[in-house]
This record gives C-alpha cells, sequence and structure tokens, in this order.
C-alpha cells in the first residue's frame, strides 16, 4: 500500500520541461513547417495581387488569371495536407490567407444563384472544325429547347448539315463565315463585325424578342492563344480583336445586348477588359458553379462566353458534351 499525496514527482515535472522545451525548438509545432507557412502566404499573396503581375513578359499575367481558380483549389488542398503530415500549426493558420483570399474571389461562383421566370434562351457552342458527327451536334442543339443558337467555328463542309438539321426547329439563320445565328424569332440587319483579323469570325444580327423587343445579338469567335515555352502565354492578336470588339459594341445603339461565343478567355482575363468591363457574366450573375466549358473530356477554364447588358440574367448552365472540343453553355434571360 503507497501513501498517494501532492508530493514532488521528478519524472513527471521533467516531461513538462521537455515539452516546454520542444515547444520552440525547431521541429516543434510552431516552428516546424516554416517553408510550407511562406509558400502559403505567397499563394495568397499571388491570388490577391494577381491584377499586379505584368502582361509585359509572355502575357504572364493573363495567363495567371485564365486558370485564377485552380490556385486555390489546388495550392490550398495540397498545402494542407503537407501541413497536416508535417504536424505544423504554423503552416496550417498560414493557409487561412490563401483559403480566405479564394472564398472572396470566388466563394460568389460556388452557390447556386439559378432562378425563374426567364422568357428567352440563347446557346453558344463552338462546334469544332474537326467535329466527326455535325448532325448528331445539331440534334443535341436542337434538344436544349434554346430559343437563339450561336454557332462557332464553322466549316464549309460541316455548314449544310448543321443547316439541314437546324432549319425545322429554327426558320431565322444567318452565317458569317465561319460563326452562325439560328433562331426562333426574325432576325434582321445580319452583319459581319470587323474584329482586326482579317477575315470575318464576329457578326451582328438584331432579334425580334417576345413582346416584340429587339435585342442586339452578337456572335464571336476571338483568335486562339497558345503557351509557348519561347514566347509564353502568345494572346496578342486576341487582345487587339477583344479591343474592336468592345469598341462596337460599346457603340451599340439597341439598349439590350447580348454576346455569344467563344472568347478564347475567362471573365479574369484583364485583356478582355473591353468586353468585360461593359458586360455582365450569365454565369457569374445567374449561374451554379465555374460553368468551365473547355477542354470538354476535363473542362478547366470558361473561355466560352455568354454575356449581356441591359437584360437580366436568370440561370445559366451548361449542356451535356456534343462531338465538339468545347461544351455547349446555355443561359436563361428576362427580356
Amino acid at each position: 500500500m503507497t501513501e498517494s499525496g501532492r508530493g514532488h514527482d521528478p519524472e513527471r515535472n521533467a516531461s513538462r520541461a521537455r515539452r516546454l522545451r520542444d515547444w520552440w525548438r525547431p521541429e516543434g509545432m510552431w516552428r516546424r513547417g516554416i517553408v510550407l507557412a511562406v509558400l502559403a502566404v505567397l499563394l495568397g499573396l499571388l491570388m490577391m495581387l494577381h491584377a499586379q503581375v505584368p502582361n509585359e513578359v509572355g502575357n504572364l499575367g493573363s495567363l495567371l488569371e485564365t486558370f485564377l481558380p485552380w490556385l486555390g483549389m489546388i495550392g490550398v488542398p495540397v498545402l494542407l495536407i503537407a501541413a497536416v503530415l508535417r504536424r505544423s500549426a504554423t503552416a496550417i493558420i498560414a493557409l487561412l490567407l490563401p483559403a480566405i483570399v479564394w472564398v472572396g474571389l470566388f466563394g460568389g461562383q460556388v452557390t447556386d444563384k439559378k432562378g425563374t421566370g426567364g422568357n428567352l434562351t440563347v446557346v453558344t457552342h463552338n462546334v469544332s472544325d474537326e467535329n466527326p458527327d455535325p448532325a448528331g451536334t445539331a440534334r443535341d442543339i436542337v434538344k436544349s429547347g434554346a430559343d437563339v443558337v450561336a454557332l462557332e467555328e464553322l466549316t464549309g463542309d460541316a455548314l449544310p448539315k448543321y443547316k439541314e438539321g437546324l432549319a425545322k426547329a429554327y426558320p431565322y439563320h444567318t452565317v458569317q463565315n465561319t460563326v452562325g445565328l439560328w433562331s426562333k424569332h426574325p432576325l434582321s440587319d445580319a452583319a459581319p463585325v470587323n474584329i482586326k483579323m482579317g477575315w470575318t469570325r464576329a457578326l451582328r444580327a438584331t432579334v425580334q424578342a417576345p413582346g416584340g423587343k429587339q435585342v442586339a445579338v452578337y456572335v464571336a469567335h476571338l483568335p486562339s492563344v497558345r503557351v509557348k515555352l519561347n514566347a509564353g502565354f502568345t494572346a496578342n492578336q486576341r487582345d487587339n480583336s477583344a479591343a474592336a470588339l468592345g469598341d462596337a459594341i460599346s457603340k451599340e445603339r439597341v439598349k439590350q445586348v447580348i454576346l455569344l461565343g467563344d472568347l478564347n478567355g475567362t471573365m479574369n482575363d484583364r485583356s478582355l477588359a473591353p468586353v468585360t468591363a461593359q458586360m455582365r457574366s450569365a454565369q457569374g450573375a445567374a449561374g451554379d458553379g465555374f460553368g468551365f466549358s473547355f477542354p470538354a473530356g476535363f473542362p478547366m477554364a470558361r473561355i466560352d462566353q455568354i454575356m449581356m447588358k441591359g437584360i437580366d440574367p436568370v440561370s445559366s448552365w451548361t449542356l451535356p458534351r456534343t462531338g465538339s472540343d468545347h461544351l455547349p453553355l446555355a443561359a436563361s434571360v428576362k427580356i
């Protein structure tokens, strides 16, 4: 039988002393993972100050902004796993910065903002010049039930199949080189839009929408961009075309305007500001999630867009994959 009491316990006191000492040692939880903590802070600052990344060298700013959501969606979980495995409280706390910045930038996009009450549905689809089944794609478009359809990257061989497949559902249409517009409502004033490419890849037409309202609809396919090791993000031609398109839309006399097309850039890309600064994204205002459209097999960016001004978007969504490398996009608006 031993006597219990509050006497001195050297072993326990020594153990407490060791824990207190280890608290401040490099292998302690607060000193451990300093590199991870620094990476977390840098990630947060990069997302917060993305607009300050210069475009002068390889259009790095635009390249960063194209995939900006992925910095947080990949970077934060990877660093969090590393911090947990490293048992670093410092790194975990530092991760609050990029997490908060990401939520501030994109938190509103991951919530469902879809509404009801739209009276005009529009669809845009880059059908791809290598689409193996144009007729099937036309059938998919008809199944969407859209009132107005914009198609980009039309080819001479595939165009007759699109015309045939869409003719019954859409009695009105106009095609300008590789872009076309089909509508259930009358079209007028159809004409190409000069976006300084040397050939036509944009058009404008007036749609007689429900209630007799006039809506100016633009269809555009801006130049492609490339990521090259020796040249960076080659987007200068795209940027020049975006400026020309933005100028044309700013001079539009019809108050209600819809832009449909493949802009080869996201709403975050500063180089599309001549367009995005004067229009609302249907996905950003009334969508559910990011609505990535490219590549169709594993969408990573929304480079196809439905934008408008003078019109309230009600809902926005992506349609099932067709034979194209882009996903078709749809939106319902209130005219």
